[in-house]
Order: structure tokens, then C-alpha cells, then sequence
């Protein structure tokens, strides 16, 4: 079989030390390969390594083609427009300026045979759900979703023969997901996709498990392997218990014997004071019977400690990978209290279902769904009291105001919840966010200096403890943050946001579940299920938010603004 990446005894560490990659074989083939692992085992870094971004420390990356990387943050510049992001700006103004009559050798270069370039690039976007958004239109006045979509288009309009994608699912609503998961089953080149999204893991042809230094290959898709690592773990866990009872046969064994050399020596002790043979022969017994003895015993400490080797060897096998441990503080709000007040809310088209008043009491938990660009990160962005656009809610030209990226707060944006008349009280302290985009740290800064910005009277202590439970132990805590991978930086923002003080009493989560694994994810989900604070959650991961026990979900509509609507 040819293979179209072949990566050979790669290397790779981190300015600071941190290993990430270590002696690493790994090749991929034609067709989809999901690349799965937990967060912090080199999945990105594999990804930036074979589309050149990084240089191994040692070994080689050889790639059959052309390569196309969609990285997990697209590197944005609020004024680019969407033609420069697909790519196609320099050729598109050549073209233009030929229709004007600028007919250069310059411009006729720039177009080359591309002379259809606008064409196939609306083409594309149309295809991923963009029909709306224009080639003239800024990158700041997109969605977060859009951006991504936009990205992808880029990579799928250049055709490369090696196609990498890291975490595309991110920030997609349910309708640009089904819209991914067609592309990526229509792709006709090599593809390897970083993913914790269950539904693009079931449409590969084979999974590929980084984990503890190798990868391990399985023909099929997430399910399929998830039923060989069951079938595995079962067979493992027998294992285990027959290598406990072996082990408490060869400890009860060695007492038996135990007690049996005892009773040799007492007896040999007693025949000795009353001399019933001659001293020599006794002597001869006596030492013959500490020999045997000698023997004995070390016989079944032999059996007893290869009976706890095969045990601890068992064990390995059905180890769990390393999850975050979260122990949320003490965050209990009585089910009375008023939480959240938001008032004076309006649409463009208001129906009688619309919702002119917000008010979240005790320990709701609230799922607030809809479409990308409908408004929902602005929406959550001001209700953790940030900085956003004030315009009147009026009607608006369709798609030409999105709720843009968190660095786009200039962009224009009409959306529900950010009018002039919208009031928004808080009835608790501790008001924590998480944002979609995790650049709210210092990236000079460690992780547990990071913590200590939240939380500046805990003890650096308690703050290392909390940071444990979280994957940053020991010298990973002092980490500088701009070293971190995508899953690690997500932790390191969920540890300072649960570890301030005071500590937090109603959560606002912007698709929290993005960079994580879906261990991290699940067990993010047990912890959110055991809070006892209030929680409005933005997700587009409908499995995710079906584990938080939601008790009410919300949807949000650029024209019909608020409504309660049907668990999804």
C-alpha cells in the first residue's frame, strides 16, 4: 500500500522544553482518517508538522502533494475580505481590471487560466451554506461559524491533493455541520481530520489513536473501533480478574507454607532438647530443613510478585486516559433567587412567541441555540457585562450583520439583546464567561499566574491543587500560555474561570465543548450536570447539551429574535 504522508521517527519540543512528539511512525493513505487522542497528545502539532508549519527536532515528514491546512484558529485581520481569505483577492482585481479595459501583462498574469475564478468560488460557498455572504465582505462581520465555512471553502476551492482539518466543526451550527459531513464524504483526495464530533468521525474510512507516543490504526470508523476497544477492555478486565485471584492463590499459599515451615522448626526445636537421635544426624535435619525452607520461600515470592507483575500489567491495560477532574467550589443559588434580569428586548419582526423580558431564578439551566450569525455570541457577551454594539434592533439587509469574533467589536451588528432599551441585572455574584475564543489569557503569563489574575488571595497552593484536578501538574503548571495546544489552553481557561473568587454562581459558556476531547467533553458534562449555579450555555453539540439536564431552551432569530422553543 503507497501511502501519501509518512512521517518516520519524528521528533518534536516545545521552545520551553515540553516534549510533544517523541520518535513518532505514523503514514496515512488514501481516503478519510480521523485522528483521534486526548488533548495535549500532539494531534495539532502532527497536523502543523505535515503541512510544514513546524520543523521536526529530528525524522522527516514526506507528503505526496499538494497540502491544504485549515487550522483550528484562522488567522483573521478584520479588514480582509472574504475573496482574500478564499485566496482569490489578487486574481479577482486583476480580472476586474481587465473588464475595465486594463489589459496588462501584470493582470493577464495574475489570472492566469482562472479566468472563471468568481464563478467557482461562489460556487463553493453556496455549496457550504454561504450564499449571502459576499467576496467583498470584511472577515470582522462574520460569525465565528461563517469564518470557518469561509476557511473551508478556501481549502476546497484550491483542490489540494493532501487536505488537513483541525477541529472544522468548531462553532458550526447543526445546519453547516450536515453541510461539512457531505464535503468531507465527497472529498476525492487524502484527508486527516482532527475531530471530536462524533458524526464526522462515523463518515471516515479509518481511525488513527494517537496516544502515548504511537499510532494506532484501525479500518473503519469511530464506532466500529469504539466496539474493538470494548470488546478489548472486556477482555482486559478478565484478565485483571484472573490475575487478582491468581494473586491472592499465591499469598495464601505462601502463609500456608509459612506455617507449615513453622511447625518443621518447632518440631526439629523439640526433638533437639529431648535428643531422641544423635546430635550430628539432628544438626543434618535441622540444616537441611532451613535449605528447604530457604527454598520454599523463595519459590513463592517468586509466584507471589509475578502474580502482582501480571496483575500491574493487566492494570495498564484498562487504564483510563487521563480526564479532567473538576470540582466545582461551592455554588449553590436557592431556588428563588433571581439570578439574571434582562429587559427590554425586541426583533426586527417580533411574533407573539418573542420574549421582551429574560429573567433566569435559582439554579436554571438554560441552552440558547440558533443559527451562526443570529446573534447568540453578542447576546451572551452582554450579558456578562462586556463592551458590545448598541443599535436599534430595525430590519436589516439579510446577512449583512453578524455577530463577528471577539476581536470584531467595531463590526456593524444589529442583532437582538444589544438595542439602546435592553437593561441586563445581575442578582448573584461570581458572573463568569467563556468565550468562544479562548484569548483571554496572558499569553507571557504561566498558567497558575493566570489563575492567580482570577483568584489573587488564594494560597499558590490551593491554586496548584485546583490545577491538578485539571491536568497541569507540576512543573505543567508553569507553562507560559502561549505554549499551550488548543485542548490545554481550554483547560487552563476553564481552571481560571471555576477558580476564581468569588467563586462562580451563574455560568455563561460559549460553545464550551470546542478543543476538547470527548473524554474532556464527557466528563465537563459530569461536572456541569453536579453544579449547583445557574448556566446558560451557546452549543451547536446537541448530544453535549442533552447530558446537562437543560431546563429551558431558548432560540435565537436575527428577525423573530427570542422564543422558548422544543428541546432539540
Amino acid at each position: 500500500m503507497s501511502f501519501a504522508i509518512v512521517c518516520q521517527d519524528v521528533s518534536f519540543a516545545w521552545p520551553d522544553g515540553t516534549v510533544v512528539l517523541d520518535g513518532l511512525d505514523a503514514a496515512f493513505g488514501a481516503g478519510r482518517t480521523g485522528l483521534i487522542g486526548v488533548n495535549g497528545s500532539g494531534k495539532s502539532t502532527l497536523l502543523r508538522l505535515i503541512a510544514g508549519e513546524l520543523r521536526p527536532a529530528s525524522g522527516t515528514v514526506s507528503v505526496a502533494g499538494e497540502v491544504g491546512y485549515l487550522p483550528q484558529d484562522l488567522p483573521l485581520g478584520t479588514a480582509r475580505t472574504v475573496a482574500d481569505l478564499l485566496g482569490i483577492g489578487a486574481a479577482r482585481a486583476a480580472l476586474h481590471a481587465i473588464e475595465r479595459g486594463e489589459a496588462t501583462e501584470a493582470n493577464f498574469t495574475a489570472v492566469g487560466d482562472d479566468w472563471d475564478v468568481e464563478e467557482r468560488a461562489r460556487a463553493e460557498l453556496d455549496r457550504l451554506g454561504l450564499a449571502g455572504v459576499g467576496l467583498d465582505r470584511t472577515a470582522g462581520t462574520l460569525s465565528g461559524g461563517e469564518v470557518i465555512m469561509v476557511g473551508l471553502a478556501a481549502r476546497f476551492l484550491a483542490r489540494p491533493d493532501v487536505l488537513l482539518l483541525d477541529e472544522p466543526t468548531n462553532n458550526l451550527d447543526l445546519d453547516a455541520r450536515r453541510r461539512l459531513y457531505d464535503a468531507v464524504a465527497s472529498w476525492p483526495g487524502v484527508l486527516v481530520v482532527v475531530s471530536h464530533d462524533r458524526e464526522l468521525l462515523d463518515r471516515v474510512d479509518e481511525i488513527a489513536d494517537l496516544r502515548e507516543g504511537g499510532v494506532r490504526s484501525f479500518g473503519g470508523n469511530l464506532t466500529g473501533y469504539e466496539e474493538l476497544l470494548a470488546v478489548e477492555r472486556e477482555a482486559a478486565e478478565r484478565t485483571v480478574r484472573a490475575a487478582q485471584t491468581d494473586l491472592r492463590r499465591q499469598k495464601r499459599e505462601l502463609e500456608e507454607a509459612q506455617v507449615k515451615l513453622a511447625r518443621r522448626v518447632r518440631y526439629g526445636n523439640k526433638m533437639m532438647e529431648s535428643k531422641r537421635e544423635p546430635k550430628i544426624i539432628m544438626q543434618e535435619r535441622k540444616r537441611q530443613a532451613q535449605v528447604s525452607a530457604g527454598k520454599h520461600r523463595i519459590m513463592h515470592e517468586e509466584r507471589l510478585a509475578g502474580a502482582r507483575d501480571r496483575l500491574s500489567e493487566a492494570e495498564d491495560a484498562v487504564r483510563e486516559d487521563d480526564e479532567i477532574r473538576i470540582e466545582l467550589p461551592a455554588t449553590e443559588v436557592p431556588a428563588g433567587r433571581t439570578v439574571l434580569t434582562v429587559t427590554g428586548l425586541a426583533a426586527a419582526e417580533p411574533s407573539p412567541a418573542t420574549l421582551s423580558e429574560l429573567i433566569v431564578r435559582g439554579p436554571e439551566r438554560i441552552a440558547l441555540v440558533g443559527a451562526n450569525g443570529s446573534g447568540k455570541t453578542t447576546f451572551l457577551r452582554a450579558l456578562a457585562g462586556e463592551e458590545v454594539p448598541r443599535i436599534d434592533p430595525a430590519p436589516a439587509p439579510a446577512r449583512e450583520a453578524e455577530d463577528g469574533p471577539a476581536d470584531a467589536v467595531g463590526a456593524p451588528d444589529a442583532v437582538l439583546g444589544v438595542g439602546p432599551d435592553v437593561v441586563v441585572r445581575t442578582g448573584v455574584e461570581g458572573v463568569r464567561y467563556l468565550p468562544q475564543r479562548l484569548d483571554v489569557l496572558d499569553d507571557a503569563l504561566s498558567v497558575v499566574d493566570n489563575v492567580r489574575v482570577q483568584a489573587p488571595a488564594a494560597p499558590v497552593n490551593a491554586i496548584r491543587s485546583g490545577l491538578a484536578r485539571f491536568l497541569f501538574r507540576g512543573a505543567k503548571a508553569d507553562r507560559k500560555a502561549g505554549a499551550l495546544s488548543g485542548g490545554e489552553r481550554f483547560r487552563a481557561v476553564l481552571a481560571s474561570l471555576l477558580l476564581a473568587e468569588p467563586a462562580p454562581r451563574l455560568l455563561l459558556m460559549d460553545e464550551p465543548t470546542n478543543n476538547l476531547d470527548m473524554a474532556s467533553a464527557a466528563q465537563l458534562a459530569q461536572a456541569l450536570d453536579s453544579y449547583q449555579g445557574a448556566l446558560v450555555v451557546v452549543s451547536h453539540d446537541v448530544p453535549f447539551l442533552r447530558t446537562l439536564g437543560i431546563t429551558r431552551w431558548l432560540r435565537m432569530d436575527r428577525v423573530t429574535g427570542l422564543t422558548e422553543t422544543d428541546p432539540l
